[in-house]
């Protein structure tokens, strides 16, 4: 009957926030006196008790028991603590400014202090209290050891400018942290973008990515290859520990045992590379659209004639094919409610503000008018080869020209059918805008895309199956929402709007796509 009665008690949750407190035994009784469990505490979070029982791990609300022990945790006097590691380029600058304007909001003042090396910490308190409510402490390092930090259970969240890697994944679920490629566990913050850069004085302007691959990879090594000067390149990049440097060998490295130029010069941070390559009048580097510096950007080009410039809508809608999302990965634990409401925070409209002070680029969802997308239209007009394409390409003409294209896209991972890590996050923003009644009223078309590998009809069929399978995932997201106060359709034009040349893997992968449309 007492096994019973605990289990009624008990609400289970899988994963808690750990305090760093030594573990001392406590009773828990119910406010009627009926019920009590003992344990020795594991964690507090200020709303729910962690206990080690006869019974195994369990989980109590703490509203609903009463505390005796001298172990016991303050429920007025708690303070979240979080430890938040990673990348400095998101921590630096970013993740600050995002707990200043979420403290600003919320009528809470913050002190920071300096820690070891680069880290600090932020105190968050109550001015009419006069209380502490939080601790955030940023550990900053790079993406690796912020991965690290969370497996060690050193760090509650992980800042990275990579997406989490197959082994990563795998060894967090052993750790008990959940399936952390899922969108619950992970989340675009911003997006930045890699840029391959060079001195002002480079006479070089355009780069295709064919060739940036063979720099990258050592098999190119004169700008005259270029049309530059008859000079070596130096390569400049990041510290192989980055998240920059990561990405980089995450897109470019996908053939065996290719490995980036061992001459390449290395740096450790953004801003030193930016200079080194401003001063090195035959170094090219890959840099962060957020820290180019005086360097000049090289603009990417195709065979075809295409050219791809990084500019802040064009990374939003990731049509610039290196665009670089910011993430925040949270493991399958209960987090402090302060914290809770901080990483809420991050995904409002005031948040994409001081996203964009920051310098970086928000996620904010903008509607660009038809009239502002001469370029993608010209592409298409220049790779209409026959009647029926050209007839394809009135019948979206028409149909788009009443509308205007949302700066949301949906790409999916190389070879599969699975939404890339961006895209997922995409799903649950325009999930929350269809459940907060954003788009009540006005019609949502998902519009699919594809290359122009193979027959032109079998081509329109599997860009409209990938506007439909978005179209079913936002649905299914947004499932606490009203949906019948919006219309929602889907639509495709398989290969009639190319945003690259099909003649590379990059090309091809651009081109698949899935676009939302609003009137």
């Amino acid at each position: 009957m007492r096994q019973q009665c605990a289990a009624v008690l008990a609400a289970l949750f899988i994963w808690l926030f750990p305090i760093l407190a030594a573990a001392q035994d406590i009773t828990l009784r119910s406010r009627d006196g009926a019920i009590e469990l003992s344990g020795t505490l594991l964690g507090f979070d200020g709303e729910f008790y962690r206990l080690r029982t006869q019974y195994g791990e369990m989980t109590v609300d703490g509203s609903g028991v009463l505390c005796d022990g001298v172990g016991c945790p303050s429920l007025t006097d708690y303070v979240a603590e979080l430890t938040i590691a990673g990348s400095a380029t998101v921590g630096r600058v970013l993740m600050p400014a995002l707990l200043e304007g979420f403290a600003r909001r919320n009528s809470l003042r913050t002190e920071r202090t300096p820690l070891e090396g680069d880290d600090f910490l932020y105190t968050i308190g109550n001015p009419r209290t006069q209380k502490i409510v939080g601790r955030f402490t940023f550990h900053i390092t790079n993406s690796n050891e912020g991965f690290a930090d969370l497996l060690a259970d050193s760090a509650d969240v992980v800042m990275s400018l990579r997406e989490i890697r197959p082994h990563e994944t795998e060894l967090a679920k052993e750790a008990g942290l959940g399936d952390l490629s899922q969108p619950k566990h992970a989340r675009v913050l911003a997006l930045d973008a890699l840029l391959p850069i060079v001195s002002t004085r480079n006479p070089v302007n355009t780069l295709s990515l064919a060739d940036l691959t063979k720099i990258l990879t050592g098999e190119m090594t004169n700008w005259k290859a270029l049309g530059g000067p008859d000079a070596p390149i130096s390569l400049h990049l990041r510290d192989a520990q980055s998240g920059i440097a990561q990405d980089l060998e995450d897109r470019f490295l996908t053939t065996p045992n290719v490995q980036l130029a061992p001459a390449a010069l290395r740096h450790d941070s953004n801003q030193a590379l930016a200079e080194a390559v401003d001063q090195d009048p035959f170094g090219l580097g890959i840099a962060s659209f957020s820290e180019v510096g005086n360097a000049k950007p090289l603009v990417l080009s195709g065979p075809c004639g295409f050219q791809l410039r990084a500019a802040r809508r064009s990374i939003k809608t990731e049509d610039y094919p290196l665009t670089a999302p910011m993430f925040l990965y949270m493991p399958a634990r209960r987090l402090p409610a302060l914290a809770r409401d901080f990483l809420a925070y991050t995904r409002s409209d005031t948040a994409q503000i001081v996203v964009r002070r920051a310098g970086f680029v928000d996620q904010a969802a903008e509607e660009v008018a038809i009239d502002l997308q001469g370029n993608r239209l010209a592409n298409a007009i220049s790779v209409a080869e026959d009647a029926e394409a050209l007839s394809e390409l009135r019948r979206m003409g028409e149909t788009l020209s009443r509308l205007r294209r949302l700066s949301l896209s949906f790409r999916f991972e190389p070879g599969a059918t699975r939404l890339d890590a961006h895209s997922r996050s995409n799903v649950e923003q325009l999930a929350l805008a269809l459940t907060t009644g954003v788009y009540n009223g006005r019609e949502l078309v998902f519009v699919g895309f594809s290359d122009g590998e193979g027959a032109s009809d079998g081509n329109l069929k599997i860009a409209a199956k990938r506007a439909n399978a978005v179209r079913d995932a936002v649905e299914l997201a947004a499932e606490g929402g009203d949906l019948s106060q919006v219309s929602i359709k889907t639509d495709a034009f398989g290969e009639a709007m190319p945003m690259a040349c099909d003649t590379s893997e990059w090309g091809r992968q651009i081109n698949r796509r899935v676009e939302i449309w609003v009137r």
